[in-house]
């Protein structure tokens, strides 16, 4: 009995020898691959995804995890095989083999990275094309001075500086008097202290844009909100309602159009869940479209450092079902109208403006020093 364990035990050991090494590397191969895949797929590191574009967004990224975790197996399981099996044993003095190079692995290890930072650029331009950040139509429409032929750069830095005078229309202007129609968001922004700048040349973006997804495009957005910016708090008013809130409010399956602007310095609104982040600038008209997914409550982070209190610039979006949106901008039409005509018979002729409605800007998440920033 015990000799025949030993053979099998022989016999398991030689066939295990006996296994090309080509058939080694097949198998590592194959569970490295499945590794990759299911950790790529399953890293639990993204937040919910409350958008339609937040899908696009992470599909892109667990690409980018599924190769990043072969590579980082592959380097570091080489690293730790070669300093086990090649480690200096006891009372070896000797100096290693001279090794001159490999040129076919030097080759094969450049081609692929290369091959793999090409793949996922396109996948990158085909993502951010499909959410609608890059709009075809916009360069037919952008002005042609021969500064801009000039300057194929000069499209990312228009967007802070302003551009060579120019006969086109200026649709930064034309955006801007657009909103201004609005008179909650007359009362808000500031647009006459900060001339708009001339339209950004080159590639043909008005201003920092992402535009209607690919199926939405040549389609109006069916919710339009200005936002506007300003240290330290955001400013949201729905046109043709008189609303003005201190947080967003969204209805599932609606496709939302933000125009925003600021009233003082860049600001930058991200909300992680819509995997959305757009630059919110003076003298320029920035948008956003995307179509929310997922009920709950979000937070709005400012990512561009706008100040002292940059990290308390912070408000929340609420995704909701349509009827409870509905519910909810009827709530606060009626509570403007109760507040305005209570201001009008009832306000004591000793008490100012912001004194008697700063109970009602505090309801509406509107700080003290936000009022005292538009008053400026």
């Amino acid at each position: 009995m015990v000799s025949s364990s030993v053979q099998v035990v022989k016999s398991l050991t030689l066939l295990t020898v006996k296994i090309p090494s080509s058939i080694w590397t097949l198998l590592i191969g194959i569970v490295l691959t499945l590794v990759s895949l299911w950790y790529g797929q399953n890293h639990g590191l993204l937040p919910t995804q409350a958008s339609d574009e937040a899908v696009l967004v992470d599909g892109l990224f667990n690409a980018m995890m599924t190769v990043s975790t072969g590579i980082f197996l592959i380097v570091e399981g080489v690293l730790i095989y070669s300093a086990f099996k090649y480690r200096r044993r006891a009372g070896d003095d000797a100096d290693g083999q001279p090794v001159h190079g490999n040129v076919p692995l030097e080759i094969l290890w450049t081609a692929i990275p290369a091959i793999i930072v090409i793949g996922i650029s396109v996948y990158s331009f085909d993502v951010y094309n499909e959410m609608g950040g890059f709009d075809p139509h916009a360069i037919h429409d952008a002005p042609r001075t021969p500064q801009a032929m000039k300057m194929p750069g000069a499209a990312i830095a228009a967007t802070l500086t302003d551009t060579p005078p120019s006969d086109q229309p200026n649709l930064n202007q034309q955006k801007s008097d657009e909103a201004m129609q609005d008179p909650a968001t007359a009362a808000v922004r500031n647009a006459d202290q900060i001339p708009q700048k001339q339209d950004a040349p080159g590639v043909g973006s008005v201003a920092p844009t992402i535009g209607a997804s690919r199926e939405n495009q040549g389609t109006p957005p069916e919710l339009v909100i200005n936002v506007t910016g300003l240290q330290y708090a955001f400013i949201f008013t729905y046109p043709d309602t008189g609303i003005t809130s201190g947080e967003l409010h969204v209805p599932i399956g609606r496709e939302v159009k933000l125009n925003m602007s600021a009233n003082d310095v860049i600001h930058a609104f991200w909300v992680p869940e819509f995997r959305l982040k757009q630059d919110v600038i003076p003298g320029r008209q920035t948008e956003v479209r995307f179509t929310p997914k997922t009920e709950g409550t979000y937070a709005v982070v400012c990512a561009e450092l706008c100040g002292p209190y940059h990290g308390a610039m912070r408000t929340q979006v609420v995704v909701e079902k349509p009827e409870a949106f509905e519910k909810w901008v009827q709530e606060q039409q009626v509570a403007s109208a109760e507040t305005l005509n209570q201001a009008v018979a009832v306000n004591p002729a000793e008490l100012s403006p912001a004194q008697y409605l700063a109970p009602y800007t505090q309801e509406m998440g509107i700080q003290p020093e936000m009022l005292h920033q538009l008053h400026k």
